[in-house]
């Protein structure tokens, strides 16, 4: 066991792994029970109780993989409150906030492929655990089962209703009710078969147009990430509305597959990723809600963000990829939001989690309140700011691990001093390598945490400029 268990690390969020290879039954109880053991000795002395809420999406089995991760965590001595059903998993930190829980366990492997599963562990404070904490999981997996105490009880729970409860009391819900039902916005929704499915039908009644409901755990061949790639049918569903209905207002949302990641297509179908959305929920909060507090972003987010933010007197903190930094920096100091390039944003009136369906009512609610489009809503800020430019992300798969180790090594010896025929004016080294260059555009290249892939950003002025210095890293990395 040692030998296997040496093998379990934790990415940017959570342990995953291909179900079968790496994530298995074994495995996993072996992890949930350590993560219970870990989550006891960190929080207890705030908490007072031995309560862990288990979760799950609708991957392959996620549900028998949930009664696994239940059966190993009250036979080392913890109880559980086990849900009767799939949710988003930012249903599930706020379950272990509001229920007053240790934390939670979630079985979800987020965006990745259909192959994978995984375990995300949160905190009693409804949000992922520090690297810390993370850490000290993986250093006590070698040693095995904790020992074992009295079982504990296992009970179920609907994490539904306190969930959407709790988020309907945060925007002007009616007010977007209204607009729905009156024809003025027409909202898509691709929940990419994932747990998405069902949330903003109750929350906002049954005209919300669904796509991608049914149960498919291999995601229709490719994966429950809110990237184009994967998009097709919400873009010819979106053109096909625009087509017959040229007034009114149209937004296609898009959830991940365990919802705490989101994306949006405007009502002429064009693709805005969180660089966008980000920057639109910052004018929106404070403008029309009066929100203040610092803005986190990772070292990923776009240039516009801390524009927007200077605009209305906001301070911003940088950190690397991965939520759970922005959650920790969420926790210790008053922060209005917090976003990474990817899809996660949070929100300092809620719980330090990232939560989609919370994010697509925030942007529900500045299109109704602000009558534009979000297209329009992104335009007028570039407007605002003099800033315009074009953003996009490669995933580049890797043959094995020696490749990632020789282009690990190079950065490290060989520093790149040109790219795409721009000078290398700085490097920074927060989280991966983010080249700032000459014409003030900016490529990042940086490791997956949870897949052996390289992940190549680019920000710059046009998406020509783009998509050329993509490609000069594509072949860099050969």
């Amino acid at each position: 066991m040692p030998v296997v268990a040496n093998s379990i690390k934790f990415g940017t969020d959570g342990w995953r792994g291909v179900i079968g290879d790496e994530f298995t039954f074994e495995r996993l109880a072996l992890v949930a029970a350590v993560a219970a053991k870990v989550l006891y000795d960190t929080y207890f002395s705030v908490v007072g109780t031995k309560k862990i809420v288990v979760g799950y999406d609708r991957r392959f089995m996620a549900e028998d993989f949930a009664r696994v991760v239940a059966d190993a965590v009250t036979a080392v001595g913890f109880d559980v409150l086990l849900s009767e059903s799939y949710a988003p998993t930012p249903a599930f930190s706020w379950a272990a906030k509001q229920l007053n829980a240790l934390g939670a366990l979630v079985v979800t492997a987020s965006h990745n492929p259909g192959a994978y599963l995984g375990l995300k562990v949160k905190g009693y404070f409804g949000g992922s655990v520090s690297p810390e904490v993370t850490k000290e999981i993986e250093a006590l997996i070698p040693e095995g089962l904790p020992q074992a105490t009295t079982p504990g009880n296992v009970d179920k729970f609907d994490p539904w209703p306190s969930y959407t409860a709790g988020l309907e009391g945060k925007v002007d819900i009616a007010k977007i009710r209204d607009a729905i039902a009156s024809g003025k916005l027409t909202v898509f929704a691709d929940v990419m078969h994932g747990a998405a499915a069902g949330g903003l039908a109750r929350l906002l009644g049954d005209r919300i147009h669904e796509i991608n409901s049914d149960r498919d755990p291999l995601f229709g061949g490719g994966a429950p990430e809110p990237l184009p790639k994967y998009l097709s049918q919400l873009f010819k569903v979106i053109k096909t509305h625009r087509e017959s209905n040229k007034t009114a207002l149209a937004v296609g949302l898009v959830f991940d597959g365990d919802c705490d990641r989101i994306a949006a297509v405007d009502g002429e179908a064009n693709f805005l990723s969180s660089q966008v959305l980000i920057p639109i929920l910052i004018d929106h909060l404070t403008l029309r809600r009066g929100f203040t507090g610092e803005i986190v972003k990772t070292v990923s987010g776009s240039d516009l963000i801390p524009l927007v933010a200077a605009l209305h007197k906001l301070s911003v903190f940088e950190t690397p990829v991965g939520y759970k930094y922005i959650a920790d920096r969420m926790l210790a100091a008053e922060v209005l939001l917090g976003g990474e390039e990817s899809g996660g944003i949070g929100y300092g009136t809620h719980i330090p989690e990232r939560d989609a369906l919370l994010s697509a009512l925030y942007v529900l609610e500045a299109i109704v309140e602000s009558g534009k489009d979000l297209g329009e809503y992104y335009q007028h800020l570039q407007q605002q700011t003099g800033f315009n430019s074009a953003y996009d992300r490669i995933d580049l798969p890797l043959a094995n691990m020696s490749v990632r180790s020789r282009l690990l090594q190079q950065l490290q010896t060989q520093p790149l001093t040109e790219i795409a025929g721009q000078a290398v004016i700085d490097c920074q080294t927060i989280d991966g390598y983010k080249f700032r260059l000459a014409d003030n555009s900016w490529l990042m290249i940086r490791f997956s945490g949870t897949e052996p892939v390289l992940r190549l950003y680019c920000e710059a002025a046009t998406s020509d400029r783009v998509h050329q210095t993509l490609a000069w890293a594509k072949h860099w990395a050969g």
